[in-house]
C-alpha cells in the first residue's frame, strides 16, 4: 500500500491518483460506488472523503475502511 493512511479525513481524489485500478473495485464494495463513473460522480470524486463515501452508501465508516484496506493488501 502506498504511503497513504486510511481515515474519515482521507480523500479519494489522493486513492484513485495512488491506485486508478480502485475505482473499477470499488462497486464491488457498495453498489452505490457505481456513480463514480458517472460525469456527477467524476466532480464527486475529486473532493469526496471517506467519511462523506460513508454517509453517501449508508455503509458504516469503519467497514468501508476496512474493506479498502482489504483490497489495497491485494
Amino acid at each position: 500500500m502506498a504511503d497513504i493512511k486510511l481515515t474519515g479525513e482521507t480523500r479519494l481524489a489522493d486513492l484513485l491518483t495512488a491506485y486508478p485500478w480502485l475505482k473499477n473495485e470499488l462497486p464491488n464494495i457498495n453498489a452505490k460506488f457505481k456513480m463514480l463513473h458517472t460525469p456527477m460522480g467524476r466532480v464527486m470524486a475529486k473532493k469526496a472523503t471517506i467519511a462523506e463515501m460513508s454517509r453517501r452508501s449508508g455503509m458504516d465508516q469503519a467497514l468501508l475502511i476496512e474493506k479498502l484496506e482489504n483490497l489495497l493488501a491485494g
